[in-house]
């Protein structure tokens, strides 16, 4: 399993396509989302600049790029191809081929929370607490796991042909609905209490908590704990149901 975790990594940083869009893009959207305001200015309801709050959006944005569009795409058309066809033939457990692929969007998904993050202090001058910087590294890197199985489930779902309008939707919707572009309190009220049961949400929120220095909502911790049981749950059954085909 670790020959095959490696040969994972080589091929995502090989992708120069698929670095830009997780690991520049964000930290280019922060650049033009936050990057006319000023360093007082604050977002609504939150008691955030503009900056900070786009920062741990735009974080959790790269990190939701890398796990979700790097896994879903992938594995639907390597079962198309017939290499997880393959790899069962081996002596690779069927757990193996799942987190090899969770594995590699994990290791992608770091940088493009650093960079976000380092762009933001230097051009921003956003300051933080130590322990800031390292809780909001750790709570948005292991909240991309939620959506690393979603995008495991939509690759098992999908076949090569679906997969990308099917994948390209769920992103940009669960991003723009969840508040990751501009916050959601500039949304009408409808759509606000919408908003507040997606993952998306609930995972930049993690990120604000901290920055806020206080502890995160018991709803949202739920949000990410129930979606990552369903998508988890959604995605070893129909893992499962692929492998009876075969």
């Amino acid at each position: 399993m670790n020959s095959l975790i490696k040969l994972e990594l080589v091929r995502a940083l090989r992708n120069r396509k698929f670095l830009f869009f997780s690991v520049l893009y964000p930290s280019v959207l922060f650049l033009i989302i936050a990057g006319s305001s000023g360093a007082t200015d604050k977002v609504e309801g939150t008691g955030l600049t503009v900056a900070t709050y786009m920062m741990v959006s735009m974080a959790s944005f790269g990190a939701l790029t890398a796990v979700l569009m790097g896994n879903s795409e992938r594995i639907a058309k390597e079962r198309e191809g017939g290499w997880v066809r393959q790899l069962r033939l081996t002596t690779l457990p069927g757990r193996g081929y799942v987190l090899a692929k969770t594995a590699s969007a994990a290791v992608v998904s770091l940088p493009s929370i650093v960079v976000v993050f380092v762009v933001a202090a230097v051009v921003k001058d956003v300051r933080l607490d130590a322990w800031q910087w390292l809780a909001l590294t750790g709570a948005i890197w292991a909240g991309s796991l939620v959506f690393a199985a979603l995008g495991v489930a939509i690759g098992y779902l999908a076949t090569g042909d679906a997969v990308r309008p099917i994948t390209m939707i769920t992103y940009f919707g669960l991003s723009m609905l969840g508040g990751l572009w501009m916050p959601t309190t500039t949304f009408p009220q409808w759509l606000q209490d919408i908003a507040k049961w997606l993952p998306t949400h609930a995972y930049a929120a993690l990120g604000q908590a901290i920055e806020q220095s206080r502890a995160p909502h018991a709803q949202d911790l739920a949000v990410l704990a129930v979606s990552f049981a369903l998508f988890a749950g959604g995605a070893a059954w129909l893992y499962r149901k692929d492998t009876l085909k075969a």
